[in-house]
Order: C-alpha cells, then structure tokens, then sequence
C-alpha cells in the first residue's frame, strides 16, 4: 500500500529530502536482510541522523498508525528487519559515530549504526577490544547486534552481546527516550536492559549503546586438530569442556566447509579430514602454555588424527579468516543456502550431527556443517537450487526439522541469529500458549498498538494453531477467558 504523499512530506520536513526513499528502484535495496529468500518492498525507507529525529519520526508514525521495522546493516539472517506492508523502513545507517572511548571505566559509547569490528579498532589504541564477534562483523552494526543478542566465535568464554553491554538508549513508538542499564555492574529494579537485547525491534528504536571493552590478552595460542569423523569431533568438543577448559573459542567445521573454504582462502586446512576444530586458548603466557597442553592431550584422546598449532600471529589469523570466511565459500559450491541457527546441549552434538546427515539424505539436500561447537550453536547451510520450484520449500522444511531436533534435545531454536520470520513457526513448538501470552502482554506494554516490527518473532496463539503446534477444542484456543492481542 502506497503511504500518502502528505505523510512523506512530513517524513521529509523531520529528517530532510535527502534521507527520505521513496522511489521503487532505491526502496529496493531494503527489501529483505540477508535472509533474501523474504522479500517485501518498504513504502518508505527513512534515514534519521540524530535521537532527535528518531524520536519525531516515532511520534509521526505513532498518530498516523504506521508500523516501523527498524533496520542496521541488514546483515541479520532470520529476516528480522524484513519489511512489513504499509510500513517505513527505519533505517539507522547514518547514526555511525563513536561518541566515547573511555579507557579507564573500560567501556565504548557507541550510535547505533557503528560497525562492529570499528568498535575494536578504535579502542586498539588503548590496548582494549569488544568481544562479541560475529562472523559479519566487517559489515553489522552494534544496534543489529543489539536486536539479536549476537555472538560470535569468542561468545565461549567472553559471552553473547547481552554480556557485554552496560546500557542501552531506547525510543519508544510514541518517542519517549529510555535509558537501561547504567555504568554499573547492577542497577535497581527489573533488568529491562537484557530484556531490551535480543528484542528483535519489538519495543523499541536503540539510538546509543555503552559497551564493555576488555584489555588485549597478553598471548594467544590456536590448536587446529582433525578428525576421522564428525561424530569423534563432536566428542572431543564434550570432553575438552567436561575437562574444565574454557577456550576463547571452539569452532567445528565438517569436510565440505574445509574444503570450500581452503580453496577460498587458503587457511591451511586439512581438506581429507572428515572435520575440524579450532581450539583457541588466551591470557597470561605461563597459563596459555600448560592450557594448550592440556587441550592437545585431550584432543589427541578423543581421536584426533592430527594436531596443528599455530606457529605465529599470521598463521592464527589465516585459521580464523577460513572459520570467519565459511559462509561466502559455501557461497561458492551452490546456488543457494538456507543458514540454519539452532542450540543443543554440548553432550548431545554428535547425534545431532548424525541425525542432521540423515534428514539431509531424507530430503535429498545437501548440507554444510559450522558452527560454534563450543556453546552448542548449530549452523548447518542446507544447500539448494532456488530455479528449482520444490528446493526451498524442501529446504524450509528441513530446516524446521532441524530446530524441532534441537528443542527435542533441550536446546532452542536460536543461539543468535534471533526469531524474525524466519523461525516464528518454530516458536510454537519452543515454547506453550502460556509463555506466548506473556510474551504479548511484555510486548502490548512496550507498544500497545503493535507497531514496531510487527509479525515477527512472537507468533499469535491462532498462528501456531493453524501450524498444528498447538491444540485447539472446540474452536477455542486454551484458556478463552484471557484477553489477547
């Protein structure tokens, strides 16, 4: 639905003619996230420079009933920042300065739109960097980050973006400006700041972000060990934490990501190995050495059949670019991919690899395996052609098989990728009609109309009804007598 021209005026006097997309050609490029098999063209895309403009933005849209996606680097992969009819795009491209670096308190105070391997840049110079580190992060920007709680292969012992965030600004759709969190470790009340990360764009707009930086380690050391199969891989994985090791990072790859990835960047993989993983230990020097000792005798326990160390600072940055570098190679050996983002128990990923080969068989699919071994998160790239019409119904099928496997197994249906539309059928299956309903009432009080991001996420108790997720009797979903939204 076309928006009215006097809206688009108004959108223009508060942000200027130039931040204002309106045409079909350039509403293009927003259309989807990197989830591109969804698509849906904006009415308008607007681009504020200031919390200002958001907040008059959100006004606006708020007394014209106008639903709001807001939209980062459009990196996200669950086509969170998916346009919705009759709807702007908010886009927060342009709100990209790093306000602060404050090297003593140790944290970054950040807009929204600041890329997230800039923020490790610019604190380099006092010895500091951000942890969380997706492997997007040349391109996606903190506020994205924001929205989906993202990870990355150091999330193992340095944790998810909602581990290292101090506070959050927040505009509301009616333009009301909230600060969550503060420069604590802990503030009073409700801990609405981790309920605002990993929100998906369902409560509000983030306009600023103060971040912990962490100081540089002192040394760091990368075991690159193979494997014979990924099921003894997997094992290894349970091992080295049952053992009470905490790598930096833990990273799984199966022969067909090595060798895609070898012949795209040359990072000195193995490509007969049947998998790989790469074990990375930090900190003091004396406790890198015994750890990496440790981890090899464990490693070499579980069956590895062969052992690499990194022998300098070029060479563990080679094995990581292959790592970083795994979903463009796979870019390379199909026409198309559908990136899965589930999270099993550790103890169970080598009969969840096992059956994730077998659904792949059963679907007739192909299928690429890596992911974060270490916490869990599964990142299968089921592989089809989309000039074929049944491949990627087939492939969304085997996708949602895979995310029943993993709730089946007591993990989640996502480990950061976050819900959008891509996987709000699977929240059905996560989760009862009891919680979805919660879930609406902490949405309804952030935003009662409904406005920001709507459709995603938190799927409605009729929806997960018609999926056959959940039961109906008589017509009537459970508990009839509970208002809903």
């Amino acid at each position: 639905m076309i928006l009215s021209d006097h809206f688009i005026q108004q959108c223009q006097a508060l942000v200027g003619v130039n931040s204002v997309i309106a045409d079909q050609a350039r509403l293009r490029v927003y259309e989807c996230d990197a989830l591109s098999a969804y698509r849906h063209l904006p009415a308008l895309v607007v681009l504020p420079e200031t919390v200002e403009q958001v907040q008059a933005v959100l006004r606006l849209c708020s007394t014209h009933q106008i639903p709001v996606v807001a939209r980062g680097a459009g990196t996200g992969l669950a086509g969170g920042a998916l346009p919705v009819e009759r709807g702007i795009v908010l886009g927060l491209s342009k709100m990209n300065r790093i306000l602060a670096i404050d090297p003593v308190n140790r944290t970054a105070t950040l807009q929204p739109g600041v890329r997230n391997l800039a923020i490790s840049e610019a604190a380099k110079a006092h010895g500091l960097y951000y942890a969380p580190d997706p492997s997007s992060q040349i391109a996606c920007s903190i506020g994205g980050n924001i929205a989906e709680n993202a990870g990355g292969v150091h999330c193992l012992k340095y944790g998810l973006t909602v581990h290292n965030v101090h506070q959050v600004k927040l505009v509301t759709i009616d333009g009301e400006l909230l600060t969550l969190g503060g420069s604590g470790l802990d503030m009073p009340g409700y801990d609405l700041l981790a309920l605002a990360i990993g929100s998906e764009g369902l409560l509000g707009i983030v306009v600023e972000v103060t971040v912990r930086l962490l100081p540089l380690q002192p040394q760091t050391q990368v075991l690159l060990a193979a494997f014979a199969s990924v099921e003894q891989a997997g094992a290894a994985v349970a091992a080295i934490i049952a053992d009470g090791l905490l790598p930096a990072g833990l990273e799984l790859m199966d022969n067909a990501a090595i060798r895609a990835t070898e012949a795209f960047v040359n990072a000195g993989y193995p490509i007969n190995a049947a998998a790989i993983l790469l074990c990375e230990l930090d900190g003091m020097p004396e406790q890198v050495t015994a750890d990496s000792a440790r981890a090899e005798s464990i490693l070499q326990g579980n069956g590895a059949i062969e052992i690499r160390k990194a022998s300098d600072d070029n060479q563990r940055k080679r094995f990581w670019a292959g790592r970083k570098a795994a979903f463009p190679a796979v870019g390379r050996i199909a026409s198309d991919y559908y990136c899965m983002d589930g999270t099993i128990p550790r103890k169970h990923l080598a009969a969840v690899l096992k059956q994730i080969t077998e659904l792949a068989d059963q679907y007739q699919l192909g299928v690429v395996n890596v992911f974060h071994a270490g916490d869990g998160n599964l990142h299968p790239l089921i592989l089809y052609d989309a000039n074929r019409p049944d491949d990627f119904a087939k492939a969304e099928t085997m996708g949602g098989k895979i995310l029943e496997l993993c709730v089946a197994m007591g993990g989640t249906i996502t480990g950061e990728h976050g819900v959008g539309t891509e996987k709000i059928g699977q929240m059905c299956v996560q989760f009862q009609a009891a919680e979805l309903q919660q879930f609406h009432r902490l949405k309804h009080a952030f935003d009662p109309r409904g406005l920001l991001n709507p459709g995603k996420a938190i799927p409605t108790l009729h929806r997960c009804a018609e999926l056959g997720h959940m039961h109906v009797h008589h017509g009537q979903l459970p508990h009839p007598e509970l208002e809903r939204f």
